[in-house]
């Protein structure tokens, strides 16, 4: 009897023969970029160093394009764009001790983000390994333990027989939702040494769908189709999934007012009838969300931004689907649903009732209303228009990437994304310099569209270096620049907090004056001439500084009130 697991595939006489006389001159840095290849990669991002050489050589013999950056972590917040961007893995080849801790901060972003990152790093020679006190220069005791606990997966190779199979359990890793960054160290000696080894053909990683229990997507159908006043939060996973289709569908067939959270910005058309838009940090969102008899959350942890600050108190039945399991029920009791966004709503719309609802709509008008004369009462005319003035020089389809920032906190709840899987910023993980680097690596995923960035000053700094990238590359980014002369967000918390600010005024450059030493142009600009400047920039190929002097105030925040 012959069975499944039996079964091998006979290598054809030509595969044979390639085996058998292998190209010469290659090293394990050719098996690393082979197996890249083989996995489907077709752009890698990231910094060479010394132990990491022999990857970067190799580079020049394969197929690959590679984008280098100037700082390992602006690098990395390439590669997460990227990985959003395309659904893909993005590799990231990063070298040894400094160069790898570097890029900490932009994987913390991706774990947050759920973005499907695969650094691949150096290590010191295979000898030095096991935590001993050789004095190999970056030498760490044990450099996978700075990142056992950002990244999803640790992957160590020690021969170079392991290189193709560790990267294809790391990218099946990264790719397996919910996605995430993973990490592969190499030592230098196994990347350097000559290798007899054919060359890595193509191999399928595909991970495993996360698949929903049919049980409990019957109860959820039941539990929606029978509620009186079911609404949905819709989170990052579902633009992840590219299931907005299915989410509006469903929506409509429940007629269940839809809040989209700051990461699953697009999840659902932004002037439906139906939409809550994005106003979560809101006080009138959060009592309709609490109102709610049955409360479904899809792809999202209900986190702090997302439950407005931990004041959210569901008083409904709540059913959460979410594809990180460490997250079902984290911070509220549900109907906790283990499963991929896509096939969970797939289920639910097999089986979920109609649901006539006429006031719904009317509902969210009222709150959206509401919500408007709450803004208008506090006089941010400035911080609308400018706004404003973005979504109408933005055409559609061009992704944005925004910084921490006061624009970009406004953004959160204020910017219609217009497309699903177009507006990314670093409210994940919260740091800062993730807006033009990340935009860099938007642009090269996709170079037929232009891409903004927007940053404050104080986040332009963390990556000005990549003004050379982005002419070394031509790559078609927009950065808008809001200059108020510090960190504005910080100035605010502290003023309102303590009475005045410490440590958030900042001397700065001319950044027009600095962009145009890049070769780089640059345009100052004003909150009338905003639009006008901002739409020439994006329709000029190639990358562009628009500076906007102005200090920007944030709506009040409604967590605090009693």
């Amino acid at each position: 009897m012959t069975h499944d697991h039996d079964l091998v595939l006979r290598p054809s006489a030509a595969q044979t023969e390639a085996a058998l006389n292998p190209p010469p001159g290659r090293n394990g840095g050719d098996l690393v970029v082979e197996t890249l290849s083989g996995l489907g990669a077709t752009t890698v991002f990231g910094l060479p160093g010394q132990h990491a050489l022999g990857m970067f050589d190799a580079l020049r013999r394969s197929s690959l394009q590679y984008v280098g950056l100037r700082v390992e972590n602006n690098a990395g917040f390439a590669a997460d764009a990227y990985g959003r961007i395309t659904g893909e893995a993005a590799p990231l080849l990063l070298s040894t001790g400094p160069g790898a801790l570097t890029s900490l901060a932009a994987l913390q972003e991706a774990a947050a983000a759920s973005a499907p990152v695969l650094a691949i790093s150096s290590q010191i020679p295979t000898a030095g390994l096991g935590g001993g006190r050789h004095g190999y220069l970056h030498e760490l005791p044990d450099q996978q333990a700075s990142f056992r606990g950002v990244v999803k997966s640790v992957h160590t190779v020690r021969t170079q027989s392991q290189i193709p199979s560790a990267l294809a359990a790391a990218w099946e890793s990264a790719l397996t939702a919910p996605h995430g960054p993973v990490w592969v160290e190499i030592p230098q000696d196994v990347l350097l040494a000559e290798t007899s080894l054919p060359m890595v053909t193509p191999m399928d990683a595909t991970p495993e769908d996360v698949v929903p229990r049919p049980e409990l997507t019957a109860l959820a159908a039941h539990l929606l189709s029978s509620a009186a006043r079911p609404a949905i939060i819709a989170g990052g996973g579902v633009v992840r999934a590219d299931a907005s289709g299915k989410l509006r569908r469903l929506a409509e067939r429940l007629n269940a007012p839809v809040v989209t959270t700051f990461g699953g910005k697009g999840a659902f058309p932004w002037n439906h009838p139906l939409s809550l838009q994005s106003w979560l940090e809101d006080r009138h969102t959060t009592d309709l969300l609490e109102d709610a008899d049955v409360l479904l959350v899809v792809g999202s942890g209900l986190g702090e931004l997302s439950s407005n600050y931990h004041t959210f108190k569901p008083r409904g039945r709540v059913i959460q689907i979410e594809a990180d399991v460490g997250k079902l029920e984290s911070n509220h009791p549900a109907l906790g649903i283990h499963a991929d966004a896509r096939l969970a709503l797939s289920a639910l719309l097999e089986t979920v009732d109609e649901r006539p609802d006429p006031t719904a709509p009317e509902r969210v008008r009222t709150l959206l209303a509401r919500v408007g004369e709450r803004i208008a009462a506090q006089e941010l005319t400035l911080e609308q228009d400018v706004l404003a003035s973005v979504r109408r020089a933005l055409p559609d389809g061009s992704p944005s990437f925004w910084d921490m920032t006061i624009l970009a906190y406004w953004a959160w709840s204020a910017f219609d994304p217009r497309r699903p899987n177009t507006m990314h910023s670093a409210q994940g993980a919260g740091g800062l310099g993730y807006g033009f680097p990340a935009a860099l690596g938007a642009a090269a995923a996709d170079p037929t569209r232009p891409v903004l960035a927007v940053s404050g000053d104080g986040g332009a700094l963390y990556s000005i270096a990549e003004l050379a990238t982005a002419k070394q590359y031509g790559l078609d980014v927009t950065w808008l620049i809001v200059d108020d002369g510090g960190y504005g967000i910080l100035r605010e918390y502290m003023t309102d907090a303590f009475g005045q600010a410490t440590a958030t005024e900042l001397a700065r450059p001319d950044y027009v004056a600095l962009a145009e030493s890049f070769g780089v142009p640059g345009i100052r600009t004003s909150p009338g001439t905003l639009e006008a400047d901002l739409s020439k920039a994006l329709a000029t190929p190639g990358p562009t500084v628009v500076l906007l002097p102005a200090v920007l105030r944030m709506f009040a925040p409604t967590h605090l009130d009693g």
